[in-house]
């Protein structure tokens, strides 16, 4: 009797094919990939970083990755499948990186943050660097953004709502909410500068 294993389940599926596809833009590409592997993606990342929401957020992301780096595959160096991993396997450290260098801080506990030097210096100098006279400007930045997108936003940095209460909101998926947010604030970012 044969084992089956994930190797077998996905031998049928031309992998290198479907990053081709992708090169050329054809979406229906990406969507084969990630109906034949996202759920595998999502079970590798979350064996490490025990986070379904990260996870979620990390395969997003390596989609975006592999959509947007289809391009540069090369079967010589190694097989497709490796390299959609692999894509997954870099932003889950990147990551476990990250998460192990945020601070943790009780925000039940306003004296811990009146305390801590590096916060007060931050602080002072976010409130020396906001000119109230960019508000025009922010403005007109804000209606350049795609209304989804500016509520967004507005709703993460406004009203004060988590990622997780803005895609309860709208309807829309976690990771694309994330996305969304990251996005829009590049582009207002360059639209400030």
């Amino acid at each position: 009797m044969s084992e089956i294993g994930v190797s077998t389940i996905a031998s049928d599926f031309d992998y290198a094919d479907a990053l081709a596809r992708c090169a050329r833009g054809e979406q229906a590409a990406l969507h084969q990939l990630y109906r034949q592997e996202g759920a595998r993606l999502l079970g590798v990342v979350m064996r490490i970083v025990k986070d379904r929401g990260m996870a979620e957020d990390i395969v997003h992301d390596a989609c975006l990755n592999i959509w947007q780096r289809a391009d540069s595959f090369d079967p010589e160096r190694g097989s497709a499948r490796t390299w959609i991993f692999s894509i997954a396997r870099h932003l889950e450290l990147n990551a476990i990186r990250q998460r192990d260098r945020e601070i943790r801080v009780d925000i039940n506990d306003p004296g811990e943050l009146a305390d801590d030097d590096t916060y007060q210096q931050s602080l002072s100098t976010t409130v020396e660097a906001f000119d109230w006279q960019t508000g025009q400007q922010m403005d007109e930045c804000l209606q350049q953004l795609e209304t989804e997108r500016r509520n967004c936003v507005l709703h993460a940095y406004v009203d004060g709502l988590s990622h997780a209460e803005i895609s309860a909101h709208t309807g829309a998926p976690l990771g694309t909410v994330k996305a969304w947010i990251k996005r829009s604030l590049l582009r207002l970012r360059e639209c400030m500068s």
